[in-house]
C-alpha cells in the first residue's frame, strides 16, 4: 500500500471540506486503494457529534460521499489507462444510517464500484464502527470537462 492516500498523491492542493488536504478545518480524509476500491479509516472529534456519543448524520454523509468520490475516480482512472483522475463530482448519493455511530469508535469505510462507464461510475459504501455497519451509501459520481466549476479543484 502508498504511503500516500491518493487524496495526497492527486489532489494536494484540494480544499474540500471532506477530503481536502490543504482544507485545515475540514474532515481531511485518507483514502487508499484496496483490490475491490478504497478503503480509510476515521476518527471523530467531540466536535463531530450530535449529542454526546453519537456521531453527527451530516459528518457521515460527507465522509461516505468523499470516499465514493474519490473511489469513482481512481476507478475511472484505471479504466481509462490515465496516470491522474479527472477530476469527478457527485451527481447523487443516498445514505443509509443504519444505527447511531458511536463517538470514541475508530471508524472504517470500505466502498467498490458497481458499474463502470468511460465517465462515470456508481460505487457502494460501508461505513463501520466497532465491527458492526452504521451506515451505508451509494452514489452515482461523474468526471467533468473543461468548462465545469470543478475541472480545476484537484490541481
Amino acid at each position: 500500500m502508498s504511503s500516500l492516500s491518493v487524496q495526497e498523491e492527486y489532489a494536494p492542493k484540494s480544499i474540500c471540506f471532506g477530503c481536502g488536504p490543504s482544507n485545515k478545518k475540514g474532515l481531511q480524509i485518507k483514502s487508499y486503494r484496496t483490490e475491490e476500491g478504497l478503503e480509510m479509516d476515521f476518527e471523530c472529534e467531540e466536535k463531530h457529534q450530535a449529542f454526546p456519543g453519537v456521531i453527527n448524520g451530516g459528518i457521515l454523509g460527507s465522509l461516505i460521499d468523499c470516499h465514493g468520490n474519490w473511489t469513482a475516480a481512481v476507478a475511472i482512472m484505471d479504466k481509462n489507462g490515465w496516470d491522474k483522475p479527472q477530476c469527478t463530482v457527485t451527481a447523487q448519493y443516498e445514505v443509509k444510517l443504519k444505527r447511531p455511530t458511536p463517538f470514541g469508535a475508530k471508524l472504517n469505510l470500505k466502498s467498490r464500484v458497481l458499474g463502470l462507464q468511460e465517465d462515470r461510475a456508481e460505487v457502494i459504501i460501508e461505513l463501520k464502527a466497532d465491527g458492526k455497519t452504521c451506515a451505508t451509501g451509494r452514489g452515482l459520481f461523474i468526471a467533468v470537462k473543461e468548462g465545469h466549476p470543478a475541472y480545476h479543484r484537484w490541481h
